[in-house]
């Protein structure tokens, strides 16, 4: 079996991953992760939300990989890119998702390291997140030297409906003078 591969999604190679980030999406969502979509998640629904990805990428507001092994998917994370004037030097990670039979192999980390060195690289010192607050990631983003910012109650409902807390995490990658 080949080993796996970090890839970064470009507009022109989305194409190729839609299917296998497809199928990522919904085994993390009917296996309960909140993600922003309920338990009846379908397809096409799937497919529409990516293709809504894949115009951020084009447009430079989003950067994407995946990690693949024989060309399966098994791994995906998004960097937005904060937009406004006021805020250039900050990025949001979005949509860390793993596979569930390719959990505890190191992948998610591996997408977190990619994730830094391209904030750096596009002069993002200030990175956050949010994830359901007391789930094991939580344990994974203070391993990876991310702070608990707080947390807000009732943010928002797992696939099943019952609504949860999430924590926002934030890591600074560096300072930068003004």
């Amino acid at each position: 079996m080949n080993a796996a591969q970090l890839r970064r999604v470009t507009a022109e190679s989305f194409a190729h991953y839609r299917h296998g980030l497809v199928a990522l999406l919904m085994d993390a969502v009917h296996r309960g992760a909140s993600v922003g979509f309920m338990a009846d998640l379908g397809a096409d629904e799937a497919y529409t939300w990516w293709e809504s990805i894949k115009t951020d990428v084009e447009q430079g507001k989003v950067l994407l990989w995946v990690v693949v092994q024989e060309e399966q998917v098994l791994a995906t994370v998004q960097l937005a890119l904060c937009q406004k004037a006021n805020g250039l030097n900050r990025a949001e990670v979005q949509k860390l998702l793993v596979m569930h039979h390719a959990r505890r192999h190191g992948l998610a980390t591996q997408l977190m390291q990619a994730v830094e060195q391209a904030a750096d690289q596009h002069q993002r010192g200030l990175l956050f997140l949010d994830t359901q607050f007391g789930s094991p990631a939580e344990t994974f983003y203070r391993a990876l030297g991310y702070q608990l910012c707080g947390r807000l109650p009732d943010y928002a409902c797992s696939p099943d409906g019952e609504y949860h807390a999430t924590a926002i995490y934030y890591k600074l990658l560096s300072r930068k003078s003004a």
